[in-house]
C-alpha cells in the first residue's frame, strides 16, 4: 500500500544535481571495500533546527489539513503535535551501488519528526538544509522511519539503520553485517541477513546499470516522480507548492534526484539522494 505524500515539485535544477553525483559516482567505481557507516550524520545542532522547523505555525498548520484531507478529523481539531525525537533517516548510496572505493553503504537523507493528530493518525515531517537553514520538504503518513529505527537498534546497537527505496525494504547495518527489519528486507536478504560485501554484489546486480547517466535513466524512467499529478490540498501561502509522487516500488530504480523547494532550490549534494518517492506502509 503506498504511503499518502505531499512532496515539493522537482525543477530543472535538478538535473545539475544528478549530473553531479552520477560523475563523481562512476568516476571512482571499484570493487575496493566498502563502510558501514553513513557517509554523512546529523549533529545535535542539526536535530534541532529540523524539529524546529517541523513544529513551526506554517508546518503545523499544513498538518492539519494533511491529517483532515479525508474527512477523519476536522481541520479545526486536528490539533497536531510532535512525538518522540527527530531522528536522522539513511537509504540506500548510489556510491556504494556503483562500487566507489570506501563508499558508505547509506547517506543522510532528511530529517524526520514524527506528528500525531487528535484522532490518532501519524504522519513523518521530512526537513532538509537549505542554504545554513533546515526547511520541511514534505510530509508523509506512517511511522516507518521512527519504528524502524527503534527495531533497528534493538536489533544491532550503533547500526545504521536505512532504506532501500526500489524496493522498499528496511536494514540495520554495522561492521560486516545487514540485518533485515521489515518483510521486504527479508525477502531479498534472508531472515539471518547477510554480510556487507555480499549486500553490495546483490545491489550492484540489481541497480548499477540504473543509475543515474545510464541508458535506463535517459529513458526518462528514472525519475519515479510524476509531473503532471497534483496534489488535492491547496498548500498554505507559506508552503511550496506540491505534487503528489508516484512509486517505483518494482522498477529497481536507483533515484540521485534531489527534492527541490521553493523557486528552483535544491538539496546540498550530500543529499542528492533524496528520493520523490514514498511508499504507504502499515504495521
Amino acid at each position: 500500500m503506498k504511503r499518502t505524500s505531499r512532496t515539493p515539485r522537482l525543477t530543472a535544477s535538478v538535473a545539475a544535481c544528478v549530473a553531479l553525483g552520477t560523475a563523481g559516482m562512476l568516476a571512482g567505481a571499484t570493487t575496493a571495500a566498502a563502510d558501514s557507516t553513513p557517509s554523512a550524520t546529523a549533529s545535535a545542532a542539526d536535530l534541532a533546527a529540523a524539529r524546529k522547523a517541523a513544529t513551526a505555525p506554517a508546518t503545523v498548520d499544513t498538518l492539519s489539513r494533511f491529517f483532515a484531507r479525508d474527512g477523519a478529523v476536522a481541520r479545526s481539531a486536528a490539533a497536531p503535535r510532535a512525538e518522540g525525537t527527530t531522528v536522522p533517516v539513511y537509504s540506500l548510496s548510489p556510491a556504494f551501488v556503483a562500487g566507489k572505493a570506501g563508499a558508505s553503504v547509506a547517506q543522510l537523507e532528511f530529517l524526520a519528526t514524527q506528528a500525531v493528530s487528535s484522532d490518532g493518525q501519524k504522519a513523518s515531517v521530512w526537513a532538509a538544509r537549505q542554504g545554513s537553514d533546515w526547511q520541511v520538504v514534505n510530509i508523509a503518513t506512517g511511522d516507518d522511519e521512527f519504528r524502524y529505527a527503534q527495531l533497528g537498534a534493538s536489533k544491532l546497537a550503533g547500526g545504521t539503520v536505512f532504506r532501500e527505496p526500489q524496493i522498499d525494504a528496511w536494514y540495520v547495518s554495522k561492521g560486516a553485517k545487514v540485518l533485515p527489519l521489515d518483510e521486504d528486507a527479508v525477502r531479498a536478504v534472508g531472515t539471518k541477513g547477510t554480510t556487507l560485501a555480499a549486500y553490495r554484489d546483490r545491489v550492484r546486480a540489481a541497480y548499477a546499470d540504473k543509475l543515474p547517466g545510464s541508458a535506463y535513466a535517459k529513458k526518462g524512467v528514472a525519475g519515479g516522480y510524476d509531473h503532471s499529478a497534483q496534489a488535492a490540498a491547496p498548500a498554505p501561502a507559506t508552503a511550496p507548492k506540491t505534487a503528489t509522487a508516484t512509486s517505483e516500488r518494482d522498477s529497481g530504480v536507483l533515484t540521485a534526484s534531489s527534492v527541490a523547494v521553493g523557486a528552483g532550490a535544491v538539496l546540498a549534494a550530500s543529499l542528492c539522494g533524496v528520493t520523490a518517492v514514498r511508499l504507504r506502509r502499515r504495521a
